[in-house]
Order: structure tokens, then sequence, then C-alpha cells
């Protein structure tokens, strides 16, 4: 008998806090043929990004984009500025702070993992990844190291796992205050171009980021923004490196060039994704972001289920982060739900698996997209049986009705 391969009609709803959709236009840029990472048509798309990119960071210092993900840019962060043994604090507010922690330990570094230790009603075991960075736990602890021995404060903006954006300038006024010359380090992967984020003037050394969240591209393309201390140190650093040194790419790039291949169609896609997010205005994104961030969560608080991040002060406008009842499998939920309605949404990660599930609302999304998005979920919940308190589609409707985007049409006479 013919076995028919049934495929859904309409577009899948990828609706996980990255990879996010890739816009067409996007996709179109990076159909271009691929030219000659040597010649003069390629230093100008070199110097394009280079200098948007800067843009993006806001940042009037080096940004290194590596071929690599973001992980790769973690090692690079760390392998630029640190030797062997040296002390590295580090904060716990979710699984990806808790990888690179991982990582660093795999370097040689000595790690030491800061974190929240009250209890958590909804999760006993994971309070700590329900809240953002507390930059007086950092203060005290280097006002100890009367020695100096901390080479680095490291800590994630935009927690990916769980919903959770931190404040990075009460960071580095905490290291201030306690007059310590650790260098700060900080990921900002899934908040770069999505939640506000300020380089240099919040005195940050290093920053990590990624292409496939806001910047909404394909994965493959991360990065590195520097301070002039950030350079300083990776002078003397001793951990070694070779594909990841900065000294030899900053360098280059200062003709549009690398040391090594590029990317060069990625780079195509980055040159438009730049010129996408910089034409409509970084201030602009942002509230685009926040305010569709709360219009979802509009959504989940109707339904009457805790929300991932318990402080409404460091919600993230990235994702939203959704604790499922006891008793209700997050994961078998997900699973429903992408089967039903073509729907993906994100797991949860570490110490949050079975217990969360997580709504992107990032990048090359709409008004319409969010809602839809909401009632795919909706439709789950009550398929799986969960009891809710009230209509999260009509929230979140009520929202978006309640206040309206700016709109991008012009008036026609």
């Amino acid at each position: 008998m013919l076995q028919l391969d049934i495929h859904p009609t309409g577009r899948h709803f990828l609706q996980i806090p990255g990879p996010s959709p890739v816009p067409d236009r996007i996709l179109r840029a990076m159909s271009l043929p691929t030219i000659d990472h040597r010649g003069p048509e390629f230093a100008g798309l070199g110097r394009k990004v280079l200098s948007g990119i800067q843009q993006i960071f806001k940042t009037q210092h080096p940004v290194v984009i590596y071929p690599a993900s973001g992980t790769g840019a973690w090692e690079a962060a760390l392998l630029n500025t640190l030797s062997p043994g040296d002390h590295v604090l580090m904060y716990e507010t979710g699984h990806f702070a808790s990888l690179w922690n991982k990582m660093a330990t795999k370097l040689g570094i000595a790690t030491e993992f800061l974190a929240w230790e009250g209890r958590d009603e909804h999760l006993p075991n994971a309070g700590s990844w329900r809240r953002g960075v507390q930059a007086d736990l950092i203060e005290a602890r280097l006002r100890k190291d009367v020695d100096k021995k901390i080479k680095a404060v490291c800590v994630v903006h935009n927690e990916t796992s769980t919903g959770v954006t931190s404040d990075i300038a009460a960071v580095r006024k905490a290291i201030d205050a306690a007059g310590h010359p650790a260098l700060l380090m900080v990921d900002s992967i899934s908040g770069l171009a999505s939640a506000d984020y300020r380089h240099d003037e919040w005195g940050v050394d290093v920053t990590v980021s990624g292409s496939q969240k806001g910047l909404m591209l394909p994965p493959g393309i991360s990065f590195n923004a520097l301070s002039p201390r950030a350079l300083e140190a990776s002078k003397s650093a001793k951990l070694p490196r070779a594909f990841f040194d900065w000294a030899e790419i900053v360098e280059m790039n200062k003709t549009g060039y690398w040391p090594y291949t590029p990317s060069t169609n990625l780079l195509y896609g980055l040159s438009e994704a730049l010129d996408m997010v910089l034409s409509e205005g970084l201030e602009n994104v942002f509230a685009r972001h926040q305010r569709w961030a709360a219009g979802v969560r509009a959504g989940v608080n109707a339904w009457g289920l805790p929300i991932q991040c318990a402080d409404p002060a460091v919600y993230s406008p990235v994702l939203t982060g959704v604790i499922t009842p006891e008793g209700v499998d997050a994961d078998a939920l997900r699973k429903l739900i992408h089967e039903r309605f073509d729907l993906s949404l994100g797991t949860g990660l570490g110490k949050l698996k079975g217990r969360m599930f997580r709504m992107g609302h990032l990048g090359d999304s709409n008004d319409l997209t969010l809602v839809a998005m909401v009632a795919g979920v909706e439709m789950g919940l009550q398929l799986a049986g969960v009891k809710l308190a009230g209509s999260g589609v009509q929230a979140t409707m009520d929202h978006f009705a309640r206040h309206p985007a700016p709109s991008p049409l012009k008036n026609v006479s």
C-alpha cells in the first residue's frame, strides 16, 4: 500500500527564544554569490558590518566577529583575558550561566559560583533560576578579596533558559564600589538587538553574543565586543589560543579582512540585518520587544500560571518562561502542541527540565504572530487537561488593542 508523507500546510510557528525566524530579505541577501574574501569588494562588506555591529553593541571599540556559535565566543572571551589557575567569579541565573561556568573549569580556570540562596515556593531546588544577578552579593564578595585574586566577573545579561534580564549597570557599579580591578564579562547572546544593551556606558570589558536571536540570522556567527582594558589584559593572558586570538583579527579587521576564511554569506545576511535594525532604530526595537513581552505575559497571567521570572523588575523582553502545574510534564505538553498545531516552544533546560516551557517573542514577529502562539499554547493546555483561570488569548488581544504599535504605514493623501 502506498504510504503518503503528509506535511502540515501553512507556516511553521517557530516560537523558541532562538534561533528565531529569519526574514525573507535576509535569506535573499545570503543567497548572493560568494565572493573572494581577499578581494576589494569583500573589504567593503567587512568594513560595513564591523562598523554596524559597533552601533548594535553601542561601543566605539572593536567587535570581533567569529564564524562560530555563541559557545565559541564564550571560550574566546575567557582565552583572551585569563591565565591557567586564574580565579573568576560567576553568577548562577540559569542553564547558560551554568554552562559558561562549566566551560571555564574545563579550561583550567578556578571558578566561584554565586547564587541567590533563598527558597522558592514553586521551584525549591532552582530558586536562583527565577531571579536576576544580585549585584550586592558580587560587591560583598569582591570586598573580601583584599589580595585582588579575582580576575573577572562573568554574568549573563538575558538568561535564555529562564526569561530573566539582569541589571548589568548595577554589576559594574558593584565592582567599582568594591574598588576592585576585575574585568566584567557579559553574555548577551539572546539579549543583543532585543533588550537594551550598552557596552561602553555600562563599563563592560567583554560582551559575548550570537547571530541567531535578535539579529534574526541563522546560527553561525558570534561576537566579542571589547574594551581597552580587555585588549590590555589579552597581552599578558596565558591560556593557549590560536583561532580565537583577538590580536591578529583586530589588526586585519582595520582593512575589512579576516586572518582566515570568514563566513561570507552569513556576513551578507548580517549586513542586511544591520540595515533592518538600524533603520528602525534601536530604541524602537527595544520598545517593540517590551510591548510584545507585556502582551504575552498578560496571557500567561490570565491562565493563572506562574511566570518563570519571579521578579517583574527583570522580566525579559525576549522570552517568557511558564511553570506548569505539579504533575503536568512540560515536555509532553510541548510535544502535544507541536504535533497538533505545528508550533515549536522552548524546552525547560537543566534544573527546569519538565517543569516549564519557554515562549519566544523576538525578532521577526508581529502582534498576530504572538496572538497565534498564545492561542496554540492555550489549546494545548486545555487538551492536556490543565484548568485555566481565564483566556490568555483574550488578555493578549486586549493588551495589544489597548497599546497599539506605531504604524509602519505613512499617510497617503
